[in-house]
């Protein structure tokens, strides 16, 4: 199949190379983090010896632990070349992290690994590779990248079809046409991802309300959610859940790259709250299917859920903002760079207006303040000193 190529993901791996760290791409199953190393192999290879092992297929099943991984990447390092070792999906081998360390202090030698659990590839990396790594999250598709990825125009239509389907690229070979195939590679995917990276790695066995609290999160994105009110929810519904079992069946979530758990921060008080945080789907199309219905009675949330991730893309590190006279969907940060973003579906009468960019106006800085919206007609305008930006020209930006 034709690699097309995600230009974001292949520059920033290009940059780290030569930097004796070992490169992580992590991310969500499906989300594409096996092309990025395919591309990869398409711009070296022929200049340098390539050393790739994909453990999703039949032929590495017996690369079980960490020596036979050593032994094998051993036996094909090349001393008269500059040698890459690419290994795809490597939280399937045990030990992995010995000979990964092993082979970073090798001359002329790089080294690229995937992984689709956060646990063992975010939060202990820096413990199993001794600090040298560089983690680049890879995610859906963006806008852009789906029109790209879909040979669609720009509008509302295939904007629709975006908020809808999301960005998981493995819809281009099933097409947008189908729409019974489109979920159901939805669902195929969603049901792998939670039998390997949440069921079997956490022996869960209470799967009804695993099953329920996924469809519960999925239908209150954007909303605050405390694990003790979800127990007391669940236990009304006749599950006796509690609020710790809450906490730790939503954290093997965002491990699996299913959900990100969003925290919020007193903008005036410069402080985090600790509870209470939000939570967004990695991908819109799985949201979609674990919710059900159409997206007409959540468009709010689903847009909500799009614009915060077109924030990470961006770079940004993200929050959810407090007032004393409200909420703020969005608090930005990069170093020296500070934005607040409201999000709606319509700004349609002056009530509105008043609400979305009133709560903007009472936080009492100069950083930049914007309001993203499907109102028609708006691409980018200003309202006394804040910036209204339609959705689908945001989501085309690389930046604001």
């Amino acid at each position: 199949m034709e690699i097309i190529s995600r230009e974001r993901y292949l520059k920033k791996v290009e940059n780290w190379i030569g930097k004796e760290n070992v490169i992580v791409l992590t991310g969500q199953r499906r989300v594409g983090k096996s092309f990025v190393l395919k591309d990869f192999v398409r711009q070296h290879e022929g200049e340098a010896n390539i050393i790739y092992v994909d453990k999703e297929k039949r032929q590495f099943r017996f690369l079980e632990n960490g020596d036979q991984l050593g032994d094998y990447i051993e036996e094909r390092m090349d001393t008269e070349k500059h040698n890459f070792i690419l290994v795809d999906e490597i939280q399937d081998i045990d030990g992995w992290e010995k000979p990964i360390r092993s082979f970073r202090t090798e001359e002329n030698t790089d080294i690229i690994i995937t992984g689709s659990n956060s646990k063992m590839l975010s939060s202990e990396l820096s413990t199993l590779l001794g600090g040298r790594y560089e983690e680049i999250r890879v995610l859906p598709l963006s806008y852009g990248e789906f029109m790209k990825f879909h040979s669609q125009e720009d509008s509302d239509e295939t904007l629709q079809k975006y908020l809808s389907y999301g960005g998981l690229p493995g819809l281009r070979v099933i097409g947008l046409e189908d729409e019974e195939m489109v979920w159901e590679y939805l669902r195929s995917v969603f049901n792998t991802v939670m039998l390997k990276d949440v069921i079997e790695r956490h022996k869960i066995r209470n799967i009804p309300f695993l099953n329920n609290l996924i469809t519960f999160l999925a239908d209150t994105i954007g909303k605050e959610n405390s694990a003790t009110g979800i127990s007391k929810k669940m236990k009304s519904e006749g599950l006796d859940v509690s609020s710790n079992v809450v906490l730790d069946y939503t954290s093997y979530f965002t491990e699996a790259y299913l959900v990100d758990a969003v925290k919020r921060y007193d903008i005036h008080g410069k402080k985090i709250f600790e509870t209470n945080q939000k939570v967004y789907f990695g991908d819109l199309g799985l949201r979609n299917l674990i919710a059900g219905g159409d997206r007409e009675g959540d468009i709010e949330k689903v847009i909500e859920n799009v614009v915060y991730h077109h924030l990470i893309r961006m770079g940004y590190e993200v929050k959810v903002g407090e007032l004393r006279m409200g909420e703020i969907d969005f608090v930005c940060t990069k170093p020296n760079d500070t934005r607040y973003v409201q999000v709606a579906y319509l700004i349609e009468n002056d009530e509105t207006r008043q609400r979305e960019f009133g709560r903007l106006r009472n936080i009492r800085n100069d950083y930049p303040k914007y309001v993203i919206s499907m109102t028609p007609m708006v691409t980018r305008r200003d309202y006394e000193g804040i910036t209204h930006l339609g959705l689908r020209e945001f989501l085309k930006s690389e930046n604001f």
